[in-house]
């Protein structure tokens, strides 16, 4: 898959796994590419795990990225086992020279490298300088890019990374002024699956919509199959994802006469692993004050009365059902709607 330049931002995670449980990290690097992973990253922590992970690259149905820290040995075998693709911290490598080896390698495989800098890690060169973070970071980074090219190595990736929001969007508003080169998004940890999924959301969505970024990781503590849900729904708010589906839904108040909650969650397991090539935009909405109006706009609505469901099709209402089946007819004329045109009304 291609990063950069005309190529749809993608969707990267990385695998909690043990790369030494070859079984284990191919079952998760399956579940994540179901869920709509596109690039994975293993880490490959010491040579007991270069063998495993060269099985893994072999038999991985997603590009595998080696993600290597301290000893550039892993990197350069990990290299020769097919990597996909290298992240380093240049800065922690083992100097120059070893970066050089790295890079003579990768150019040779031609895969990229990412660079990435974290504000938790920054070189101890840059920890009394009275500059911002994000300056800091951007500035290790620019070092870094000036040794690559001065070694003829241009196939490179960007991330600086913090668990700060607005020094990442800081950081990467700078660097993206400063080079061409493509930039991996991510607020590092991020945090549980409900604050993590918040300041992802806000530091990843923010910079996307100022067109910056080309690649994205959400960094959760939680099941990495979730960074993929929060990633998507990302891409989709942001416009930057034509597929899928987007649901529209109110937040209740007391003129809301169904469990309006419980049927939106029905909806959204119904759903669960349904990707239309296309977006269709779902409204369930629970009353008669924005509800027609939000149903009446989206590809297929469905907006509650006192006694009935209301549901509209392409701005049509052609039918009413009773709320006990609403979910379920909603779900069928979802489905007919993904195979092809607007539903036939009845």
């Amino acid at each position: 898959m291609g990063i950069g330049g005309k190529h749809p931002v993608s969707i990267q995670s990385m695998t909690s796994t043990d790369t030494r449980d070859v079984d284990a990290t191919l079952n998760q690097i399956i579940a994540l590419k179901d869920a709509g992973c596109e690039i994975i990253r293993v880490a490959v922590p010491a040579k007991e795990a270069l063998a495993p992970f060269k099985t893994i690259v072999e038999k991985s149905p997603l590009p595998v990225v080696a993600d290597i820290h301290f000893d550039a040995y892993l990197a350069l075998k990990s290299i020769e086992a097919g990597a996909q693709g290298i992240r380093i911290n240049p800065g922690n490598i083992g100097g120059n020279k070893k970066v050089k080896e790295i890079l003579k390698a990768a150019n040779e495989k031609n895969i990229p490298v990412r660079i990435g800098v974290n504000a938790g890690s920054l070189e101890k060169k840059y920890w009394h300088s009275p500059d911002s973070n994000a300056e800091k970071m951007v500035a290790s980074v620019m070092d870094k890019v000036k040794f690559f090219e001065d070694n003829q190595f241009f196939n490179i990736k960007i991330s600086l990374k913090s668990s700060d929001v607005s020094q990442t969007v800081q950081a990467y508003r700078l660097m993206d002024q400063a080079c061409d080169y493509p930039l991996h998004l991510g607020v590092t940890e991020a945090g549980t699956f409900f604050s993590g999924s918040i300041k992802s959301a806000i530091g990843i969505g923010s910079l996307l919509l100022e067109g910056i970024g080309n690649t994205i990781r959400v960094s959760l503590t939680d099941d990495p199959v979730q960074e993929i849900k929060v990633a998507k729904e990302i891409l989709k708010v942001t416009g930057l994802r034509k597929t899928g589906i987007e649901i529209i839904s109110c937040p209740t108040c007391s003129r809301t006469s169904v469990d309006l909650i419980s049927l939106v969650q029905e909806a959204e397991k119904e759903l669960a692993g349904f990707e239309p090539q296309k977006k269709i935009v779902v409204a369930i909405m629970g009353c008669e004050v924005n509800g027609p109006g939000e149903a009446k706009e989206a590809d297929i609505g469905i907006a509650f009365s006192q006694k009935y469901g209301y549901i509209f099709k392409k701005g049509k209402m052609p039918e009413k059902i009773e709320p006990h089946r609403s979910i379920a007819r909603l779900v069928e004329l979802i489905k007919e709607f993904a195979g092809g045109e607007t539903p036939p009304l009845p």
